[in-house]
């Protein structure tokens, strides 16, 4: 039997992602969450076997719930499950640690496939995902994704959600002083000059939604 965790903000999508699985005894929902955090606590506690998560969580987004998950569950495979095909995204959350990435409009057909294959620590990919990485390779060889650090997109997202520096520093643990350097370190790599500039930065990058 599967054990999975299903993270999506939209209960409607839990609820059907819930019922389509359970129709078959072979997988299990052990937990649903609604945001980044609530899937990281939910992961911890139940140790599930595949964390099925969208990207555009809020609080934290799939990018970080992939890396603190893989970081405290190493038997726990990610499978991100979301409407975004963009290039840098799929990059990022790969080498966070995901095993497979799958685009909600191919659901139907392939998500048992894309399940049972990180269940067995296999990668997963349509041929559509693995066109867009060839695509963004070519495009970019050697070059980095982005000139923003995972932990600088994650403060990116919280900023824009309309976080205070001092609730971002709850949120992921570090002091408001560090949060304060990485505010000062976006808006000196993206050449910002007031918040607005970041929220229109996070909506482009799919980091939240508009």
């Amino acid at each position: 039997m599967i054990r999975i965790l299903i993270a999506d903000d939209h209960e409607v999508v839990r609820d059907g992602l819930r019922a389509f699985l359970q129709s078959d005894t072979k997988y299990v929902v052990v937990a649903e969450a609604a945001d980044g955090e609530e899937a990281i606590a939910k992961a911890v506690e139940t140790e599930p076997d595949v964390a099925l998560l969208d990207f555009s969580l809020p609080f934290l987004n799939g990018l970080e719930v992939t890396r603190q998950i893989r970081a405290r569950l190493p038997g726990t495979e990610v499978l991100i499950f979301t409407g975004s095909d963009s290039e840098l995204v799929i990059e990022e959350t790969l080498q966070a640690g995901a095993r497979g990435y799958l685009l909600k409009s191919d659901a139907n057909r392939y998500l048992i496939d894309a399940i049972t294959a990180v269940a067995a620590h296999r990668p997963f990919f349509t041929s559509k995902v693995t066109e867009d990485l060839l695509k963004g390779y070519l495009n970019r060889p050697g070059q980095p994704a982005s000139t923003l650090t995972n932990r600088e997109r994650t403060v990116v997202q919280l900023i824009a959600e309309g976080h205070s520096n001092k609730g971002i520093a709850r949120v992921l643990n570090l002091s408001v002083k560090t949060v304060e350097t990485h505010r000062t370190s976006v808006m000196r790599k993206l050449n910002f000059s007031s918040p607005a500039d970041i929220v229109r930065y996070a909506i482009r990058n799919q980091l939240i939604e508009a």
